[in-house]
């Protein structure tokens, strides 16, 4: 999904959640909205920013950031001022707590957070 996405569809997406991102999600966002990560020892797939700019993008980014958080937050467990920012297809995701610039895995089984390095460039 390398689509591109303007600072003001990730500045839409910072309103919204009521939160800035961290410089490096932002950078990722911008350059490819989405795709595949790695972090602790796991591929995911990253929530895009929701870019209505034409028909094909919408449907690219129909499970953007601001609505995965909404259902995350539905989750038992998840942290109330989480943000989802991806998942790994087991129901676990990667959240954002207000920590700056920490990026957290979510475990849906036990309901635990714990602090994660992401590799953003998966080879």
């Amino acid at each position: 999904m390398a689509f591109p996405v303007s600072e003001d569809k990730i500045d839409a997406v910072e309103t919204a959640l009521g939160r800035a991102l961290p410089a490096s999600l932002r950078a990722h966002l911008k350059n490819q909205n989405g795709g595949d990560i790695v972090a602790a020892d796991d591929d995911w797939i990253l929530h895009p920013v929701r870019d209505d700019s034409d028909r094909k993008r919408l449907a690219r980014t129909a499970n953007d950031i601001v609505r995965e958080t909404k259902t995350a937050r539905n989750d038992s467990g998840f942290p109330a001022d989480g943000i989802a920012i991806a998942s790994n297809g087991t129901g676990d995701r990667l959240v954002l707590l207000p920590q700056p610039n920490s990026i957290f895995h979510w475990d849906h089984e036990t309901r635990t957070v714990a602090e994660v390095t992401v590799e953003w460039d998966m080879a």
